[in-house]
């Protein structure tokens, strides 16, 4: 394990998506290391929980190149969270978000910076995804496998195009040292957009499983995210890399499914469609909802294919070696606590808005 060299005292952090699960995770991780952050937020009202951990909260918004160089004015390092989300919708809309949004963040730091800027004390960490891997079974891939720029929607599309943006450099700007991370699926406590989707599919009966739920997922606790990235700010030899972040332990889909039932009181489902019926299904529902120009996702699609039924194993060997990457968190302990949050912040049982 490499030795992971501390935040000078002077750290201020410009952080982007802090309202969200793991962006809010690393403000929580680096204010309890006393590092000063600065959250850059569309609405501050709705960044309580930032302000109340001691943030700076400044309004801004990526597609805003003035909000954003004045967020950026004197900070040493960024941790770049927001992105926008989902399994559905047009590409441009990802891409507006997820590259042209982050081209302009990198735009504003390399002004900040300048020409040179030392990359132990000036770094991004870029939280990219595991989606930017091709939609297939998994079994210990690691890093040396290249990101697949097809994607299967607009979602692992961009988030692949603004990885490669960030480690290679756009055209015309000062190379920002940068790493990225690309966590699996994340979970914890203020997760708003899986897990409440989740539950109310669990209690309305209608959820199944792909296959015999025996594959494993690519699970990852928001905390053990946060400890990866804070410790990529600093990593010796982490410029330019991209790391791979699961739990240390995955579990499977079945026992994902029974963990969240039995902490929600609810009833283990037993039905199950057979994998290739479902991605049969997926193929087809999602041809005549572009054809009809549906700006809805199917119920069933080639994300939640690859979500519920493939087998998504990652190696992080990378990140434990040069990041001390432990993944302390374990999803036995973590997940009960994420579904009681997602219940009590269910406003009369509805799913929770998205941040």
């Amino acid at each position: 394990m490499n030795d992971i060299p501390p935040l000078p005292p002077d750290t201020l952090v410009l952080l982007t998506g802090g309202t969200g699960l793991v962006g809010s995770h690393v403000a929580e991780r680096l204010r309890a290391d006393g590092v000063a952050v600065r959250a850059i937020c569309r609405s501050p009202q709705d960044a309580g929980f930032l302000t109340d951990l001691g943030c700076e909260v400044v309004s801004g918004d990526l597609s805003d190149a003035e909000s954003l160089a004045s967020a950026a004015a004197g900070v040493t390092h960024a941790v770049h969270c927001a992105a926008k989300v989902g399994d559905w919708g047009p590409v441009e809309q990802y891409r507006s978000v997820n590259v042209g949004g982050t081209e302009a963040l990198l735009r504003a730091l390399a002004e900040q910076w300048g020409e040179n800027p030392d990359p132990v004390l000036r770094r991004l960490v870029h939280v990219s995804s595991l989606g930017v891997y091709e939609a297939r079974d998994h079994h210990g891939t690691d890093e040396s496998e290249p990101p697949n720029v097809k994607g299967i929607d607009g979602y692992t599309l961009t988030k692949a195009e603004s990885e490669l943006l960030v480690l290679d450099g756009p055209n015309g700007i000062p190379l920002v040292p940068a790493t990225a991370v690309r966590p699996g699926f994340v979970y914890g406590v203020r997760d708003r957009t899986v897990l409440p989707k989740l539950l109310a599919k669990l209690k309305s009966g209608g959820f199944a499983f792909l296959g015999d739920g025996e594959q494993l997922l690519n699970n990852v606790a928001a905390a053990n995210v946060a400890d990866a990235v804070v410790a990529a700010l600093t990593a010796p030899g982490a410029v330019g890399k991209a790391y791979n972040l699961t739990d240390g332990r995955l579990v499977t889909r079945r026992e994902f499914i029974r963990v969240i039932c039995e902490a929600a009181d609810l009833p283990v489902p037993t039905r199950s469609v057979p994998l290739p019926v479902a991605k049969a299904f997926a193929a087809t529902l999602e041809a005549s909802y572009r054809l009809m120009g549906k700006d809805h996702a199917p119920l069933l699609s080639s994300a939640r294919v690859k979500f519920l039924g493939l087998n998504l194993d990652f190696c992080i060997d990378r990140a434990k070696e040069e990041l001390g990457y432990t993944a302390e968190a374990l999803f036995h302990e973590v997940m009960p606590a994420a579904v009681e949050w997602a219940q009590r912040n269910e406003p009369n049982g509805a799913p929770a808005d998205g941040a």
